[in-house]
């Protein structure tokens, strides 16, 4: 008699497991679907936050309601998001008094040429973003140490250990200003654009800019014409070229090694 019963739950379980894999497996496609249809990139279920909504709704069970309206997505919930990320930016406050902090800064072109300056603050506990200012009108030394000498007293002057910027002559110049008048912050250029810099000065040499100048009109003439570059896929197990970027001088070298190997 025990020997019937153990089989019968052996056999309830097999069903409970086949009809759970039914559901996953038709959850899973709905939510695939939802997310083809609303064009959202697929390497958003690797967002940690991806996977604690999709546990938050198996916990809630059957039969939840979704948010009821756009505006209850941004309104009350967008207000609690924020008001928890405050908490999150609370504690980073309390870890750059305690122990220090670095601001840095990330300058770029938008499309409409505008140069748009981006400010984090990194501590112990990981980098924060802080603001982005539109810097087109800020052009002379002055003008860039008083819009990072603004982002050090919203920090906090006796919380930063240093600033990080790129090496344009103006903030070359905006840096000694600071470490004269700020005893306590040191003035960091970024080591990726110093690398930018040399590459760009080792790609004036005559034979390298002659170099590189070809590889560009060969680049070209590859991607131009579909024949040829079909071939190329074929005969190099579906390989692409790496294209050669605007914003950094190193692309130049690494379309070298690409079209090398």
């Amino acid at each position: 008699m025990l020997g019937a019963t153990q089989s019968e739950k052996g056999k309830q379980t097999t069903l409970n497991d086949a009809y759970k894999k039914e559901l996953r497996e038709k959850a899973c496609a709905d939510l695939a679907r939802w997310m083809y249809e609303a064009a959202i990139p697929f390497n958003v279920i690797n967002f940690d936050s991806f996977r604690v909504a999709i546990e938050s709704v198996g916990r809630y069970g059957v039969a939840m309601k979704p948010p009821g309206s756009y505006d209850e997505v941004r309104g009350p919930l967008l207000k609690k998001e924020a008001a928890q990320t405050d908490e999150v930016l609370k504690s980073h406050k309390e870890e750059w008094a305690r122990s220090g902090c670095s601001i840095m800064s990330d300058g770029w072109q938008d499309k409409s040429n505008r140069t748009l300056i981006n400010f984090w603050v990194n501590c112990s506990k990981g980098s924060m973003f802080l603001e982005s200012v539109d810097a087109s009108s800020y052009m002379k030394t002055g003008e860039k140490f008083k819009l990072l000498e603004k982002v050090i007293q919203a920090v906090g002057e006796a919380n930063v250990v240093q600033v990080i910027t790129d090496n344009g002559p103006y903030y070359v110049l905006a840096g000694k200003n600071f470490e004269a008048k700020y005893p306590n912050l040191y003035w960091t250029p970024c080591a990726a654009h110093c690398v930018d810099l040399i590459l760009e000065d080792i790609g004036k040499l005559p034979a390298i800019m002659q170099t590189i100048k070809r590889v560009i009109e060969l680049n070209g003439y590859i991607y131009n014409l579909s024949s040829v570059l079909h071939m190329m896929r074929r005969f190099t197990g579906q390989r692409n070229l790496l294209r050669r970027a605007k914003t950094r001088f190193s692309t130049s070298f690494i379309t070298l090694s690409s079209l090398y190997k």
